[in-house]
């Protein structure tokens, strides 16, 4: 079976759901083309359901597809996110499904390829007095040479029951080039790490790019002293400042880095210091069966 996209192209598709979680709104994943109908799935649904009025979960399966979300007990205070959170994604993964239906039997149905996967899962991060911050990460096998693991990051308001980002987070005077040429050399120290040979890469690379801090996803830290952040961690998919073989990185600041630049409102939800700057990217597990059989293809 010939994908729909490229292994690239597919990502760079995906990679928009950053925006859009960032904005608890945008793209989802389209596998039709425009004005072109598609067969409903058929796929039995269980929706995890520890409160009635707060879902924690959603999974289903069909021939086509294997589709799962979770989301974390530190949203169910935040019923606001936490009902916009549920149903949003919910509809991305039955788009999800009813797309691989779609693209699946136009394709012959090949039997002999396990069911494409999503699995959605949404953890905390870390949670001060008056922030509350979310990774998002986004498995993907839809058929392709290999699976992508694509990551995001929302940052709460409790109180004022909104999001917000990095321009809120620090002041409007912030010189946000100092945060760029720190990630930046960040990033360059774990690529020697994990890339001995690999050469460095700059702000203006024309193959690879250190990328900004504006355009880059991130979730806040926690540090030596509890219920406040030490930190920022950016998040950066695979192929965003080296190949795909090299993976994603996340990237930690520590706060004596930006410190001077946090907004007042919120100078008080940063202290201590952080276990760890730098690369804190997780070693990978082991491949669902579905991605094995992707990988290696």
């Amino acid at each position: 079976m010939t994908p729909s996209f490229t292994s690239k192209a597919r990502l760079l598709l995906i990679s928009t759901v950053t925006v859009a979680f960032a904005a608890l709104t945008g793209c989802n994943r389209d596998r039709e083309d425009a004005g072109t109908p598609r067969p409903t799935a058929t796929a039995s649904a269980t929706v995890t359901t520890r409160d009635a009025a707060a879902p924690m979960g959603f999974e289903s399966k069909s021939p086509w597809a294997e589709v799962k979300l979770t989301l974390p007990e530190a949203i169910k205070p935040q019923t606001d996110l936490h009902a916009r959170l549920y149903a949003e994604e919910v509809r991305r993964l039955r788009q999800f499904s009813e797309g691989a239906q779609g693209e699946r039997t136009e394709a012959g149905n090949d039997v002999t390829m396990p069911p494409y996967a999503k699995d959605i899962a949404i953890t905390a991060a870390a949670e001060t007095a008056k922030l509350l911050s979310l990774k998002r990460v986004d498995y993907d096998f839809s058929g392709g040479a290999h699976p992508n693991t694509l990551m995001a990051g929302l940052l709460w308001d409790k109180a004022m029951k909104r999001q917000i980002g990095l321009t809120d987070l620090l002041q409007k005077s912030a010189d946000f080039s100092v945060l760029d040429q720190a990630l930046c050399s960040a990033v360059n120290a774990a690529k020697r790490v994990r890339v001995p040979d690999s050469s460095g890469i700059t702000l203006d690379g024309k193959d690879w790019s250190c990328p900004r801090v504006r355009d880059t996803a991130f979730v806040l830290t926690p540090g030596s002293v509890s219920g406040k952040a030490a930190g920022l961690t950016f998040l950066i998919g695979p192929y965003l400042v080296g190949p795909y073989a090299e993976g994603a990185y996340e990237i930690a600041l520590p706060l004596t880095v930006f410190r001077s630049m946090l907004a007042p409102a919120y100078l008080g939800e940063f202290g201590g210091q952080l276990a760890k700057a730098g690369d804190l990217t997780p070693i990978a597990a082991p491949l669902p069966a579905a991605a094995a059989v992707g990988s290696a293809r």
